[in-house]
């Protein structure tokens, strides 16, 4: 993948999406190469510890092969930051309308959350056409997914929050889901530990699921 990504290119690195928390950054370059060696091209580093952005820097220096994009980007703070470490895209749970016109001009794609269908339109109102659906199962999942993809046709989903790998295919299955985000990839318990042999086996059943 050249530099000048798309947001669907982002959405289609993987079917799944995985979010990750990352609590001490030396986690964070293993943690890149054991979802390579599962057949995984991209990893969302929430901006959720204090190790965040050095975790992205190192994955962005030290295993460039990997796209690592940046979550839980709540301000335009949060999104330069994010750019300044290194990471190729970034993602939030929402979308201000502040966030969103500042992230339309800056050099990584966005992908603003939604929860709701006038959030939807109002997103593609500044320009957007690819959103997260978050909290998904919570949202009605599935069932809402298919709901919003008869008046807003042109919009596109990675659904994120409580998603397990059994419920994947389910949303995978429609024509507005590009991918789905999943914790269960790379839980922080399993990054804490260093189990990266458990890791690179959820990745091998992630990257299979499409």
């Amino acid at each position: 993948m050249s530099a000048a990504l798309t947001p669907e290119d982002v959405l289609r690195l993987s079917p799944v999406m995985p979010v990750v928390v990352i609590d001490d950054a030396a986690h964070a370059e293993p943690l890149a190469r054991a979802l390579l060696a599962g057949g995984i091209r991209t990893v969302e580093v929430t901006l959720r510890t204090p190790a965040a952005l050095e975790a992205i820097r190192a994955i962005a220096r030290g295993t460039p092969e990997m796209i690592v994009g940046a979550g839980t980007v709540l301000s335009e703070d949060d999104l330069a930051a994010a750019i300044e470490a290194g990471a190729r895209y970034a993602l939030s749970p929402g979308g201000t309308r502040r966030l969103m016109k500042r992230a339309r001009q800056a050099a990584i794609p966005f992908i603003p959350g939604v929860a709701t269908s006038s959030e939807v339109m109002r997103g593609m109102a500044l320009g957007y056409r690819c959103f997260k659906f978050f909290p998904a199962e919570q949202l009605g999942g599935v069932a809402a997914l298919k709901a919003l993809g008869g008046p807003l046709a042109e919009a596109r989903f990675c659904p994120t929050g409580g998603i397990s790998a059994e419920k994947t295919p389910a949303y995978l299955a429609l024509d507005n889901v590009v991918c789905v985000g999943g914790s269960w990839i790379a839980p922080a318990e399993k990054i804490r530990a260093g189990d990266w042999a458990a890791i690179e086996a959820s990745a091998k059943l992630a990257a299979g699921l499409r």
